[in-house]
Parts: C-alpha cells; sequence; structure tokens
C-alpha cells in the first residue's frame, strides 16, 4: 500500500484509506493489456472517416485526424508523470485534475471527472447504434420496421440494446473476461486495418487525383478556414485524445509506473501511424463524393474490390469487432471514473463500491441505463457525440494544467517519471490549444454537420450535475462544507491486494 508523505498524512483526516477487508482493485494488467484498451481509437476513425473525407477530402480529412494525434500523442506523454505520481488512483487523467485543481478550483475536479465519463460513456450509445446500423446494411436490409412513438425503435436499436446489455454482463465478471474480450476483438481488429491501410496502395485503380483538398472555409477567408480546422479538430478529439484510456488502469497495473508509462507511450505511436495511413489509403482507393455518399458502406464495397464478396462478409464481422472493442473499453473505463470519483470524495459515495469480481459494478449500472436511454430516445448519435464531447475536452484543459499547478505547489510530491522543463512547456501551450479548441469548436460545431447549440447545452448541464453531486457528498454525505478552494490535498490509498501481482 502506498503511504503518504508525511506533510500530507496529517491533513488526510477527512479522506479515508481502503479497508485492506474491502473488495478492492487488483493487480493483474501489464502494459499490453492496456494498450489492447486503446485500440478502440483505430475503431473510432474507421467508423467516422467517410463522414470527415466526405466533407474534407482525403487530404483535407489527414490534416484534422493526424493534427489531433499529434496532440493527443504529446498529451500522453504529458500523462505520464502524473499517472505516476498518483498510481493509486482509479478514474484515470480526471484525477488529476483533481489532485492540481482542487486548492484553487475545487470544481474542477467534478467537471473534468464527469466531462471525461460522458465522453467514454457515450461510446456505448453511438458505437452500438453504428454496429447496429452496420449489421442491418450488410445483412438484414430489408428488415426496414420501425417505432417511432415517443421512443424511436428499429433493428439497429435493439442490437444495440442488446450490445450494452451483453458487454455490461462481461465487464461485471471482473478484469480478466474483459482483457479476453479485448484481445479477442483486438486480434480481429488487425485484418481490417491492414485491409484499410495497406492493401489500397497497391490497388490497380489506386489514384492520386482522389486525394482532394477541401479544408476551406465558407467564405475562403483565412478567419472562416482556422474555424472549420479548429470546429473539425475538437470533434475529432473525442476519438484521438481517447488513447489516455491506459491511464485509467494504473492501479491495476503489475508494475504500476513501468506499465503506465509503456502503455501510453506504444498505444500513442501505433495510433499515430494509423491515423497517418487511413485518410491516404482509403483516400485514393475511394473518391470523396463515394464516401461522402455512403460514409460506412463504402467499406463493404472496397472489401468486395479486394477479396470478394464472401471475405468481405467476414471482414465486416471482423469491423465489428473493433466496434465492440471501443464499446467494451468505455464500459470498463467510464465505471472505473465514477468509482474513482466516489473514493476521492468527487460524487456519492454510492458510486464507490465494488462488487465480489472486484470490479466497480454500481458505475456500469449508471453506463447502461443512461446509454439505453439515449439509444431509445435521441434520434441520431450526433446529438450525444455533440453533448458529451465538451466536457471531455474541458478535462483534457484540466488534467494538463494540473501538472504545472503541481508543480508549483506540491513541488515535494515524488515523480518517478519526471518530465524535463521543455515538456512543462508543451503543456502550456496544449493548455492554451485545448482553450482555444474548447472556445470556437463548441460554439461553431454547427458547420461540421454536427450539432449545434442545444448540444452545448446539453454539454453544459452534465457539467452543473457533477457539481451538484460534488456539493451533495461534501454537505450531506461528509457533514462538511462546500468550498471553491480546498486546502488540503488528497492523500487517497486505494488499497490494491499484493497476492495477485504475480497472477
Amino acid at each position: 500500500m502506498t503511504i503518504p508523505n508525511q506533510p500530507e498524512l496529517a491533513m488526510s483526516r477527512e479522506f479515508a484509506v481502503a479497508d485492506v477487508d474491502e473488495p478492492t482493485l487488483l493487480k493483474t494488467m501489464h502494459w499490453y493489456d492496456g494498450f489492447v484498451m486503446a485500440l478502440s481509437n483505430p475503431g473510432f476513425i474507421i467508423a467516422t472517416l467517410g463522414y470527415t473525407t466526405g466533407a474534407l477530402g482525403a487530404l483535407g480529412a489527414l490534416a484534422v485526424w493526424l493534427g489531433s494525434m499529434v496532440i493527443a500523442v504529446l498529451q500522453n506523454k504529458i500523462y505520464t508523470e502524473p499517472a505516476t505520481m498518483f498510481p493509486e488512483h482509479s478514474g484515470g487523467i480526471a484525477m488529476y485534475a483533481f489532485e492540481g485543481w482542487r486548492s484553487r478550483f475545487s470544481l474542477a475536479g467534478p467537471m473534468s471527472a464527469i466531462g471525461y465519463w460522458a465522453g467514454w460513456s457515450s461510446v456505448l450509445a453511438i458505437f452500438g447504434l453504428t454496429t447496429g446500423g452496420l449489421i442491418q446494411a450488410q445483412w438484414f436490409s430489408d428488415a426496414t420496421w420501425s417505432v417511432s412513438d415517443g421512443i424511436h425503435l428499429d433493428l439497429p436499436r435493439v442490437i444495440a440494446i442488446m450490445l450494452i446489455l451483453g458487454l455490461w454482463a462481461i465487464n461485471s465478471l471482473g478484469v480478466k473476461p474483459v482483457k479476453i474480450m479485448g484481445y479477442f476483438t483486438g486480434g480481429l481488429l488487425f485484418i481490417p486495418l491492414v485491409l484499410f491501410m495497406i492493401v489500397p496502395f497497391f490497388l490497380s485503380d489506386y489514384s492520386a487525383s482522389n486525394l482532394t483538398w477541401g479544408l476551406e472555409g465558407a467564405d475562403g477567408s483565412m478567419g472562416s478556414t482556422i474555424q472549420l480546422v479548429l470546429a473539425w479538430l475538437y470533434l475529432n478529439a473525442w476519438s484521438a485524445y481517447g488513447i489516455e484510456v491506459c491511464a485509467t488502469f494504473a492501479p491495476e497495473y503489475h508494475d504500476t509506473e513501468s506499465d503506465t508509462k509503456k502503455a501510453l507511450i506504444r498505444s500513442a505511436m501505433f495510433c499515430l501511424a494509423v491515423y497517418a495511413l487511413l485518410p491516404l489509403s482509403l483516400g485514393g482507393a475511394v473518391s470523396q463524393s463515394d464516401q461522402g455518399a455512403a460514409p460506412l458502406g463504402f467499406y463493404a464495397t472496397l472489401l468486395h474490390r479486394e477479396i470478394g464478396s464472401v471475405g468481405s462478409n467476414i471482414v465486416v464481422v471482423f469491423m465489428i469487432g473493433s466496434f465492440v472493442l471501443a464499446m467494451n473499453a468505455a464500459s470498463a473505463g467510464g465505471a472505473r471514473t465514477l468509482y474513482g470519483m466516489s473514493k476521492s470524495g468527487m460524487t456519492i459515495k454510492w458510486f464507490g463500491h465494488i462488487n465480489k469480481h472486484n470490479v466497480p459494478n454500481r458505475g456500469m449500472y449508471v453506463d447502461v441505463a443512461v446509454n439505453i436511454l439515449a439509444v431509445l430516445f435521441l434520434p441520431t448519435t450526433v446529438a450525444v457525440l455533440a453533448a458529451s464531447n465538451m466536457g471531455y475536452v474541458l478535462c483534457h484543459i484540466f488534467a494538463l494544467s494540473a501538472v504545472l499547478l503541481l508543480r508549483k505547489d506540491r513541488p515535494g510530491l515524488a515523480r518517478p517519471l519526471k518530465l524535463s522543463t521543455p515538456w512543462l512547456w508543451v503543456a502550456g501551450v496544449l493548455v492554451v490549444f485545448n482553450i482555444a479548441l474548447l472556445a470556437v469548436g463548441a460554439t461553431s460545431f454547427s458547420i461540421t454537420g454536427y450539432g449545434g447549440w442545444g448540444e452545448v447545452f446539453v454539454g453544459l448541464g452534465l457539467l452543473m450535475v457533477g457539481c451538484l453531486l460534488y456539493a451533495y457528498r461534501r454537505v450531506v454525505e461528509d457533514k462538511g462544507s462546500f468550498s471553491l478552494r480546498d486546502k488540503h490535498p488528497s492523500t487517497l490509498v486505494l488499497e490494491v491486494r499484493p497476492e495477485t501481482a504475480a497472477a
């Protein structure tokens, strides 16, 4: 068990250390287990690249997707420092935001955590519906029945709900089934990745003339173009920045310091290669107009050209596996965020429960309920994405700036992977950039065709809910007082069972 340093120990009265007899998170993961969880990111770009290319052209799509991933890689490097400073914290980057900001603005923690949770949890609804739609288009195109009387129900939504419930059941059984599911679906992912990243370059009809550039503002001015770029970078942040999911499992790695660093860096470099090659390979093989007309359907057409109709059906199954992988990572990561929030005093105690399989199951209940409601009551996935993205980007702003604040406010904390000074400057630049991204992207979202002001207000409402739950925890459950400036640094220690470290 990690023991805090003595000056901080004296100020830890309001934060309880986990009881050794209480079910806890187990150290059963290696760095490559976290890497597999981050393989959900290629699934994100596969699912949405057709929409981007259809709007911006292949080179425009390359610019915004590769730009987003370069930013994500730099952020992952910066997150290696706080990940090893607080190895006992479950919940990932939202916990770093909490630690860095609590003495200056206590609401930064709950706002970051609820934003982080919303960003990851929404993957269940979005990819459940995407998978359902792909299954319908590929094998059940005649099943066009639908119900739209207060709720929205059709075959894709039924499939989405079944997937959400199935993944909840698997994740509730512990980390081992989650890892097995991750390796199975992650392995399936590599086949379509090769067919989409490499093979198109060798097709006889691959043409550089298909690599068009459409990343220009409505009036052609520099200002409108910058606005368009920032809007798309803001949209892509929801998927590209997600490689930080490796940090969410920091307390569960065998060697927290080494495994967390390896998982963060290696997953980032792999995803960088994917995000660089996919727009070029697919853009040269399938025209902008064809991708725009069928943002998902064009994959089936391309696969038929590469391997025929029978092989195409098989690879579509593998594509579905990549989407299920994303949902699997979201279910596991979202539940741990709510658990970490509760253990850190940022939300109600009810979430701080672990079942007999050492899984934070109550967070999963909420994930399942919220996403099934989203599937039934929201007409498209657009509203889900647009609403959840605001809090997720805000979480990164708070987490990156927390690294700088912790250097200033708590210089005595151990930093096993201490960043050099140039990286602190990079962190500062990224904070400013993400602030601009949030300010421009959230208010210009409609120019991408993915939402408008209604989704902005939903995103603000989610942040407000996080703040209200934090206030309730402090005043009602902890019998304390609510303050915007919490002077006491956290010394939270989540007990991790050492006997499983060699498992």
